[in-house]
């Protein structure tokens, strides 16, 4: 039997076993491996859910335009679903992500706006701000703000969790996540707690973002944000999405170490992923000491290599980062 249309490729995603890159951390290590989405990540799934309940509430109306700003991958998502149901494109986006991104995004036919990054969120100039600007100026048009937008949320609630729950017959005792809009981890911990209130949920967050402090004290400081190198995780602000009661511990990671596992990723496991994977693995080898060998972990890795190949994956870019000799 046939698809209709790519859209209904997204999701059932597989589930792999780590054999090398996991030695000497105890359990069973395993990875949802989400760059199987035809958009070759996570985010596939969010953007899809964001516009059937952006439709079914009247606030994108046909022949309209998807305005959002994103790191590159929720951007992919809503391309492919405005491919297929006939909407405009713009993203706004910043001026860290790789030049891949933008590439793809492009040729999936989206306009690209590239704003900086250094700049706070309520900055005119910030990718954030600008998106919100064009959404009050394009007829027709709707934001769909990913990080304060429940969809986000709901569609891991609805699709990862109980994926998650079913591929490993309820064993799941440990889901480690890398944290940016919140969606993800609290949609699939919400789903998975609600089955196993004692299933851990850890989430990875980089050096330099503003979310582990807030979750150990419920503060915002920004005296705790400063730049990082690590793409599609990590945020300067609070998205909406977050509910930290669902989230057992933040755990952050050092940018030189997500990228060297990001890289021993690819090359002993065959899985070419992107940054945030080497984000999350770094992160459960951080906590190795917390596992007991009868533990079953869960790993996101959100999304493909094919976005960093002249990042991460560069000897050159790695080098000026002082990553590598």
């Amino acid at each position: 039997m046939w698809l209709n249309n790519v859209l209904e490729t997204i999701g059932n995603t597989p589930i792999i076993r780590l054999n090398k890159v996991s030695e000497g951390i105890p359990g069973t290590i395993l990875a949802k491996v989400d760059y199987f989405n035809p958009g070759n990540s996570i985010k596939d799934r969010m953007a899809l859910k964001m516009v059937e309940v952006a439709e079914a509430e009247g606030k994108l109306k046909p022949g309209g335009t998807i305005i959002e700003c994103t790191s590159g991958n929720t951007g992919m998502g809503l391309a492919l679903a405005a491919v297929v149901k006939g909407y405009k494109c713009i993203f706004t986006t910043t001026d860290k992500q790789s030049k891949e991104k933008m590439d793809i995004l492009r040729a999936v036919g989206a306009e690209v706006i590239v704003c900086p990054t250094n700049v706070a969120p309520e900055d005119p100039a910030s990718y954030y701000s600008v998106a919100r600007k064009l959404a009050g100026e394009i007829p027709n048009s709707f934001f769909f703000n990913q990080y304060d937008n429940l969809a986000n949320r709901q569609a891991h609630y609805e699709s990862t969790g109980p994926e998650i729950w079913r591929q490993t017959e309820g064993k799941i005792t440990h889901l480690v996540c890398t944290a940016g809009t919140g969606g993800t981890i609290t949609g699939t911990a919400k789903y998975l707690k609600e089955q196993n209130p004692n299933i851990q949920i850890w989430a990875i967050d980089p050096i330099g973002s503003l979310l582990t402090h807030y979750f150990q004290t419920g503060v915002i400081d920004m005296s705790y944000v400063h730049p990082y190198i690590a793409e599609g995780f990590g945020e300067d602000f609070v998205p909406a999405n977050y509910d930290m009661s669902v989230i057992d511990h933040f755990e952050q990671v050092p940018d030189k170490e997500g990228a060297l596992m990001t890289r021993r990723i690819a090359k002993e496991e065959g899985l070419f992923c992107g940054y945030s994977a080497g984000g999350c693995l770094q992160g459960l080898l951080q906590l190795k000491d917390r596992l007991k060998p009868t533990d079953v972990v869960v790993c996101i890795f959100h999304d493909h290599g094919s976005r960093y190949v002249g990042k991460v994956y560069n000897d050159d870019w790695m080098k000026s980062k002082g990553f590598i000799d």
